[in-house]
């Protein structure tokens, strides 16, 4: 089965790994409508000042000013972004930076951040000189544009709600970040329990402790959430009949497979289609 529209990263000056551009001059005066797609790398969209609705994985975002949208490789999006909005977009691949994935994980747990008028101004500054840096390719601009790249995640992550956490508490977000990353990555071939904890190396009580203490639901709920969520992105971003869609999520049984997804969602795929079309 095609899969759902992946785009990627052209910028051969860097191997295909790191992009910026200037919002503005990238618009030149035009709206921006981007229809469902998802990328293979992470992507920045930065504004200082815009107008508009980004929708990511169904759920919808008026933009404005001082917003920053933060997307993980993977994700399922449309855009439409009015002509004048500013700031900068940024699409880059893990390996550009590979020392910040911590930094990137822990700015990844959201999409969407409303700043303040003074955080969104210093973080416009560090994008501006990675902007530049990007532009004029002076020597060892790649190691410039990733010092700044950590200072423009830190501030990132200062905004994300203060924690009190425990040494064994931190350990324990960090288990369920990686569950979260796992189920992204290999959902389509893993759906049990016992996988994921393997992966994790804990066992499933633990890893089942872990995903009701911190976000009050059982593993297999957030496994059957994330089976549901790359359905849904699959029926609207494709137009592939439901028994495709059943084989390329991993079951050999398309009407297992509606019977589950109904089960879930209270709707049959084709009713889903029909209604978010």
């Amino acid at each position: 089965m095609q899969q759902i529209p992946v785009r990627h990263i052209q910028e051969p000056e860097l191997s295909g790994s790191f992009s910026i551009r200037d919002l503005e001059k990238l618009l030149d005066g035009k709206d921006m409508l981007q229809e469902l797609h998802r990328h293979d790398f992470f992507l920045i969209i930065a504004l200082k000042s815009g107008s508009g609705q980004h929708d990511i994985d169904f759920k919808a975002y008026t933009i404005a000013d001082h917003i920053i949208f933060f997307m993980r490789p993977g994700q399922l999006h449309k855009l439409v972004l009015k002509a004048g909005s500013t700031g900068y977009i940024l699409q880059f691949s893990g390996d550009f930076y590979p020392s910040a994935a911590e930094l990137l994980r822990r700015a990844g747990q959201q999409n969407h951040y409303q700043l303040s008028e003074t955080v969104s101004v210093k973080l416009q500054h560090v994008l501006a000189s990675i902007f530049e840096e990007h532009r004029d390719k002076q020597e060892r601009f790649k190691e410039v544009i990733q010092a700044n790249m950590s200072i423009f995640f830190t501030r990132l992550i200062r905004q994300l709600p203060p924690s009190s956490a425990t040494a064994e508490t931190r350990y324990r977000q960090e288990r369920l970040d990686k569950f979260m990353t796992l189920l992204e990555q290999h959902i389509l071939t893993q759906k049990q329990v016992s996988q994921y904890a393997d992966m994790l190396n804990i066992s499933t009580y633990q890893l089942n402790a872990i995903t009701k203490e911190l976000l009050g639901k059982t593993t297999s709920t957030l496994i059957n959430e994330q089976i549901i969520l790359e359905a849904k992105r699959c029926l609207l971003a494709t137009s592939y009949q439901v028994n495709q869609i059943a084989y390329h999520m991993g079951y050999e049984d398309p009407s297992y497979f509606i019977r589950f997804f109904k089960k879930q969602t209270g709707y049959s795929p084709d009713a889903f289609r029909h209604n978010s079309g």
